[in-house]
């Protein structure tokens, strides 16, 4: 591969999902990590010696120009995803952001009009919907082994302590299960059955204001439905099951990370479907990245713009009912 066809990246924000990315980026041929910014150099230069990154930057206005860079992964918090894609993107650097895209549906439609009026790509960072697993799940949906879907159930819940001082129980930074896990079972309902029209919900918040646990239903046109849960307070399964007219595929935990699903048939026949990955998962966002860049695409027809839109805009929704709104808003 010649030293023109490799994706140069930069990472904005040295925070601990910017490490997954880096460590990521390390099991492909057609990539690099060369640069880091953070607001201090200290930080830019730590992360930068963990992996290998030339060059090291005090401040975000320096990484976005930097002639060197290609794409540049925004790792910040949610508050901040908006300012500092579209701060990528008026540098001209193709942008990776990390979700929740946004923190709300208004933010995403400016940073969307952003990437299109400067003709940059851009893409969500949802990087569950690029691994082999779910990939040969669209495969035997699309084959129509399990007939029509009627139903999905997802969950995504961890149990932590609280903490007002963490970004999970900040509404400052857009705290809260939905935004940082609930995105999960949210986007894949969006992958697998499209935009709801109707939505039930509900959710405890806690004392600093946020979701810390939350039951949704989903409805569809077709008069399918997606049964979700999410919590930072509350430890779930993790699993995602589709059941369709003639039979149902369970994709075994971690669903957000899978490499094991079980299809059993309406005769009730099953068979363990193993799919693992390379790297740690992460990888293949990325690759996605440089694939389009490559082909000279604005955004990723397996990610598009319209839909990280139609979910910002689901998520929306949801929190509307719950009466939960960030005090950026």
């Amino acid at each position: 591969m010649t030293q023109e066809q490799i994706i140069r990246w930069g990472i904005l924000g040295p925070g601990s999902i910017a490490h997954k990315f880096a460590t990521g980026l390390q099991s492909l041929d057609d990539a690099k990590l060369v640069a880091v910014g953070s607001r201090a150099l200290e930080s830019a230069n730590a992360f930068a010696d963990r992996y290998g990154a030339t060059n090291r930057h005090a401040g975000y206005e320096a990484l976005v120009n930097d002639p060197d860079v290609d794409a540049i992964y925004v790792a910040t918090p949610h508050s901040f995803h908006q300012e500092h894609t579209e701060l990528c993107l008026r540098a001209g650097k193709a942008v990776l952001c990390e979700k929740p895209f946004a923190i709300n549906r208004t933010q995403a439609e400016s940073m969307v009009a952003t990437a299109r009026s400067t003709g940059v790509f851009l893409m969500e960072a949802m990087w569950t919907r690029f691994l082999p697993l779910l990939l040969r799940v669209g495969e035997l949906v699309a084959a129509g082994e399990i007939g029509d879907i009627r139903m999905l159930w997802s969950d995504f819940g961890f149990r932590t302590n609280v903490n007002p001082q963490s970004r999970l129980f900040d509404m400052n930074l857009g705290g809260g299960g939905l935004l940082d896990v609930g995105i999960y079972p949210v986007s894949l309902a969006s992958l697998l059955l499209g935009q709801p029209n109707r939505i039930a919900t509900m959710a405890d918040l806690g004392e600093t204001g946020v979701d810390e646990q939350a039951g949704i239903i989903l409805g569809y046109p077709g008069t399918q439905m997606a049964l979700l849960a999410t919590a930072v307070r509350t430890s779930t399964p993790m699993e995602t099951t589709i059941l369709g007219t003639l039979g149902q595929i369970r994709i075994h935990s971690p669903s957000w990370c899978p490499t094991k699903m079980t299809l059993t048939n309406v005769k009730g026949t099953s068979e363990l479907i193993d799919v693992p990955f390379l790297g740690n998962g992460y990888n293949y966002e990325a690759a996605e990245v440089g694939r389009c860049l490559r082909a000279g695409l604005k955004e990723s027809p397996h990610m598009p713009l319209d839909e990280t839109l139609a979910v910002m805009g689901t998520l929306d929704a949801i929190r509307a009912q719950w009466g939960l709104r960030y005090p950026m808003e």
